[in-house]
């Protein structure tokens, strides 16, 4: 996870792309997009950096949100690629029931003082940090995805919970398909809004009833090496499967996700079908991928990377703020995914979800902090 270069801020477009442009999906996918890609530095996965028009015209006015048919290679020149070859990139693996009906949930805004129109779906898409499939050696992960098999699927809630039980993929669905566009900020700086489709983690649970003796939730995500070539590759360096956890407090927070879809379908394998966690005031790395088990704790379970070398760079609560500096870049700023050049916008405390949240953190530090070294341990 390199530190990332520094670009000079650019004017911040504030006007959301219409509904229409991004819901009438047949023509999205017929345009493509060219994406340079980031840079690539030592332990981090490589992605596009953002989206450049070519000389097509989107329809409805869509301006800035892609382009024709070009994609980069992982060396990051652009080359031409087929229509079929950039709508398969954003093909579902499943489908929601005909019968279902999603629906929008404009109650929690996107926050004040950042980008507020929604990231194209190309770009999300193809900027993925899946050490699953790609273990930080650069290039796409959505091309190793092919042996992913995401049905059947069951998650099982677990541990200090009075009603232990297991949900398959339609028992899930039917525990909502409500919308929500949510701002969301990877520790390595870069900065989307996607529409993801789900239901508040606080729902799901509810149905498992926590006893008294639970104050932690623990989560833990898919370990198949032989379809996750990441895994393959990486079994004696990382502690798969990957895992995370939070305080029930937390995961009892409204704006907690369980995310069974995006931009109005089923998610796609490189973002973490078919289930995931999101966290829009959490450094993205919080949001496990790909969940098969929830376990209700009665202490702080350990992370992924909340242990051994990394554990001063991530830490348990990792909430979104600019007053604590990664070991190896500041967070002051985030940069928009999608810009050409970047766009840059102060990187402002819970990422602007402070309303919802802030109450959780009393003491959340507000001032400059110091960068931890190693062996220490970061927050």
């Amino acid at each position: 996870m390199g530190r990332p270069s520094r670009y000079a801020a650019e004017g911040i477009q504030r006007t959301i792309t219409p509904d229409a442009v991004f819901f009438r999906r047949c023509e999205i996918l017929a345009l493509g997009a060219t994406l340079p890609l980031a840079e690539i530095a030592g332990g981090c996965t490589s992605a596009p950096a953002g989206l450049t028009l070519g000389s097509g015209s989107p329809p409805d006015g869509a301006a800035g949100q892609a382009g024709p048919g070009f994609l980069p290679t992982p060396l990051g020149e652009a080359v031409a690629t087929p229509f079929d070859e950039a709508a398969a990139i954003v093909q579902p693996p499943l489908e929601y029931p005909k019968s279902a009906a999603i629906a929008r949930n404009q109650t929690i805004p996107l926050p004040p003082g950042q980008p507020s129109r929604r990231t194209a779906e190309i770009v999300a898409a193809t900027h993925n940090n899946s050490y699953e499939f790609l273990p930080g050696e650069g290039g796409f992960a959505w091309p190793r995805t092919k042996e992913f098999e995401v049905s059947p699927w069951s998650l099982s809630l677990e541990g200090e919970c009075h009603r232990p039980q297991t949900f398959d993929l339609d028992a899930l669905w039917k525990l909502g398909l409500e919308e929500r566009v949510y701002a969301f900020r990877c520790v390595e700086r870069w900065a989307m809004n996607v529409p993801w489709v789900g239901f508040p983690l606080r729902r799901l649970l509810e149905r498992a009833q926590p006893n008294s003796h639970a104050k932690f939730v623990r989560f833990v995500s898919v370990e198949r090496p032989t379809q996750m070539q990441g895994i393959a590759e990486t079994r004696d360096e990382f502690p798969w499967p990957y895992h995370e956890g939070l305080r029930l407090d937390e995961a009892m927070n409204e704006l907690a996700w369980v995310a069974t879809g995006m931009y109005g379908h089923p998610l796609l394998k490189q973002n973490g079908a078919p289930v995931r966690i999101v966290l829009p005031w959490k450094y993205g790395f919080k949001g496990p991928k790909s969940i098969v088990r929830i376990e209700f704790t009665r202490e702080q379970p350990p992370t992924f990377w909340g242990t051994g070398d990394y554990r001063h760079e991530y830490g348990f609560i990792s909430n979104i703020n600019p007053n604590i500096p990664h070991p190896r870049w500041s967070q002051a700023d985030s940069y928009w995914l999608g810009s050409d050049p970047r766009e840059i916008f102060p990187t402002p405390i819970f990422n602007g979800y402070g309303e919802w949240v802030a109450a959780l953190y009393p003491d959340e530090p507000r001032t400059q902090q110091h960068r931890l070294s190693w062996r220490q341990t970061a927050r």
